[in-house]
């Protein structure tokens, strides 16, 4: 690929992490270390999110150019949020976060703009990949990742490879019912995982239950609901409880299906504490075949505000290289 920007041995990739409020990116080496960052709101609905992707880009560019004068780079790696087919690096599906994001061919736009190899994945598989190389799946083969946090969202790695599905959207865990007959979800479906265990769900049936118990209508967050059940209040611990068993059910499906090794929880959600990952483990031990439960650990991810932009620009190298892929 003819570009002042591109060098196949380069050391360095750039990463962007693209989601509903802000967009990060950094240049990051293939042993996870960042060199250089920078952090843009994404400014939604008043501004193209292609447009500011490209624009976070260039910032990243100008200003690493300004310390180190003629820096090459590998290629870009991209995580961003909605459903993304793979092979083409195009934005399937996206939520209404992201307004007019659906369809956009972010790899094609990415490579003609700066003329350097784009890979683009969902957001949670590129933070799966930080787990694989820098996190709790460091060394495992198989394992599981879920992110509790506004949604659920799931990223499923077999024999140390990624599973993107036919088209990419591969790993979806937190469309997974687990009630046939239970509350409507956006994607269409019923009882999916995410109408329980995401910290948006979690705190609307906080409200729901104390408007039900005759108190006024008040706006609670997550956070505010694992705060009052470690104080002990009667309806945090009610939803809380009702949160365990669903994420402990879904969890044990998930270790019939694919035999993992670890099953590793980020989001906010996973902000709940040890309190919280305890309950879990001992839910899914006790709906799990003890064959099958036998040696799997459940672990919090990867600390750190750019491990989905780190994660993104580890693509570079997990994809250009078979022996790690």
């Amino acid at each position: 690929m003819e570009s002042v920007l591109f060098d196949p041995h380069s050391d360095y990739a750039i990463g962007v992490d693209i989601g509903g409020t802000k967009m990060n990116a950094g240049v990051v080496s293939s042993s996870g270390e960042v060199l250089f960052t920078v952090s843009l709101p994404t400014l939604a609905g008043r501004l193209n999110t292609m447009t500011r992707v490209t624009q976070t880009i260039q910032r990243l560019l100008t200003e690493v150019e300004a310390v180190k004068p003629g820096c090459r780079y590998k290629g870009i790696g991209v995580g961003s949020a909605g459903q993304i087919d793979w092979a083409s690096g195009q934005v399937r599906s996206a939520s209404e976060l992201l307004p007019g994001y659906a369809g956009t061919p972010l790899k094609v736009l990415l490579q003609a703009r700066f003329q350097l190899p784009v890979t683009v994945d969902n957001d949670v598989n590129v933070l799966a990949l930080t787990e694989k190389h820098l996190g709790a799946g460091k060394g495992v083969r198989h394992f599981l990742c879920l992110a509790l946090g506004t949604g659920v969202g799931g990223a499923v790695v077999v024999d140390g490879h990624l599973v993107h599905g036919c088209w990419g959207a591969g790993g979806e865990l937190g469309h997974l019912s687990v009630d046939w007959n239970g509350a409507p979800c956006l994607c269409g479906g019923r009882g999916c995982l995410e109408q329980y265990a995401s910290g948006t769900n979690i705190a609307n049936r906080m409200m729901q239950k104390l408007v039900a118990a005759g108190e006024a209508p008040v706006a609670i967050d997550s956070r505010e609901v694992f705060s009052r059940w470690q104080s002990g209040d009667c309806v945090a611990s009610e939803v809380m409880e009702e949160t365990i068993a669903v994420l402990g059910s879904a969890l044990a499906s998930l270790v019939h299906i694919f035999n993992p090794e670890l099953i590793i929880i980020g989001g906010g959600v996973a902000e709940a504490g040890d309190r919280f990952l305890d309950a879990i483990r001992k839910e899914v031990a006790a709906r799990t075949m003890p064959s099958m439960h036998d040696g799997v650990r459940i672990q919090r991810a990867y600390r750190g505000n750019w491990s989905g932009m780190i994660g993104a620009a580890l693509q570079v190298w997990e994809y250009s290289d078979p022996a790690t892929s």
